[in-house]
């Protein structure tokens, strides 16, 4: 991922230019594909390194929390994702699945 010596925003492959995806700022630069295999794209990720934000999202396979009890069945172990919620200087929120019932809940540190 390549970042707008700009403004900061992020910036996209536009034929042999990367281009600032920011509306006010517009700046372009040579596209550097010598460096290119350096880059990770989401398109390339693998599944088990995309983190699940949504609270519908499959927990399974995810990090577990063991510092949890759920409400429903008193177990003590969950997956969980973290999304940041609020503003960046704020602790991320982390939402949780049961790993014996199920149960979804979310915990704000």
């Amino acid at each position: 991922m390549r970042f707008c010596d700009e403004c900061g925003s992020m910036m996209k492959a536009d034929g042999d230019e990367m281009v600032c995806t920011s509306a006010d700022c517009g700046a372009s630069s040579e596209r550097d594909r010598e460096r290119e295999d350096e880059f990770v794209s989401t398109e390339s990720q693998m599944d088990a390194e995309i983190i699940e934000s949504d609270e519908n999202a499959n927990f399974e396979g995810k990090p577990k929390a063991t510092d949890v009890v759920c409400d429903e069945c008193g177990n003590q172990e969950a997956w969980y994702t973290l999304k940041q919620t609020a503003s960046a200087d704020e602790p991320p929120t982390r939402f949780f699945k049961c790993t014996e019932c199920g149960k979804r809940w979310r915990g704000y540190n």
